[in-house]
């Protein structure tokens, strides 16, 4: 059975950086999986993407030797269970506030004792290269459990969400944080009670030995965060880096002046 060596370098201590996917494009999957990123998360909570196109993409990025993950739509066991049973090596879930919702987190996605995800499937274990029963056996230690930390309640409740037993780590998201704090979305600012709100989080994740993880435009923000001791770090998406790229030519020829175009 293969192993998730982006888990492996989580609970070393060791910095892992992906991208997210969020055009429903099996083709961007495979060159996006070439590019040299650690891992890469298909976006099913805000793109249309389907949980078919998602499958097959995650079999695309495992087989180019990428860790497959997923942003699940929200928080259920069967949007949980689904995208672990067709073959992702780990979840990112969305919006979590409390103790109870990262515990709903870790029942859907590690089998028992950890957990009660049910049985069933091949394309997980054909995803790992090995047979189901060791798929089984052994998913509870290859799986990555990611708690997407974005709302003020959660800064509230971040050490009984983050004292929760099988979860790897969790997952700063500026924007919707930025937003519950009744501010402006963005993804960087000096706001004080941004800042605070990262500082405190990043402070009990540490007492805890919960990697951290957080959002981020592009690579020298990316380096930033790494310096601070930012571990599990997501660079814009391969929508964002397409569009910049692209507006960045245009801009040197002077056309398009008129246009703008997303930045992440």
């Amino acid at each position: 059975m293969r192993s998730n060596f982006v888990r492996k370098k989580l609970k070393a201590g060791e910095s892992s950086v992906g991208t997210w996917l969020t055009l429903s494009s099996p083709t961007a999957a495979h060159l996006m999986a070439r590019a040299g990123f650690d891992w890469l998360t298909i976006e099913l909570e805000h793109t249309p993407t389907s949980f078919e196109t998602a499958a097959v993409n995650f079999a695309i990025i495992g087989a180019q030797g990428t860790v497959p993950l997923c942003r699940v739509p929200w928080n259920t066991g069967e949007n949980i269970k689904r995208v672990l049973d067709t073959g992702a090596w780990g979840i990112i879930v969305p919006m979590i506030k409390s103790r109870a919702d990262a515990e709903a987190v870790v029942a859907a996605a590690r089998y028992a004792p950890l957990g009660e995800r049910s049985i069933g499937g091949q394309m997980h274990a054909a995803n790992f290269d090995t047979d189901p029963g060791t798929y089984y056996s052994r998913a509870n230690e290859e799986i990555l459990v990611i708690l997407m930390i974005e709302h003020v309640a959660a800064i509230e409740n971040i050490e009984s969400i983050l004292s929760v037993p099988g979860i790897d780590g969790y997952f700063i998201g500026p924007n919707d944080l930025h937003n519950s704090l009744g501010k402006p979305p963005a993804f960087e600012s000096d706001d004080k009670d941004f800042c605070d709100a990262l500082a405190h989080v990043r402070a009990v994740g540490k007492k805890l030995g919960i990697p951290s993880g957080i959002h981020v435009a592009d690579a020298n923000a990316a380096k930033r965060r790494i310096a601070e001791g930012y571990q599990f770090i997501a660079v814009a998406s391969e929508t964002g880096m397409m569009l910049a790229n692209a507006r960045e030519i245009t801009s040197t020829l002077g056309i398009g002046s008129d246009r703008t175009v997303a930045k992440y």
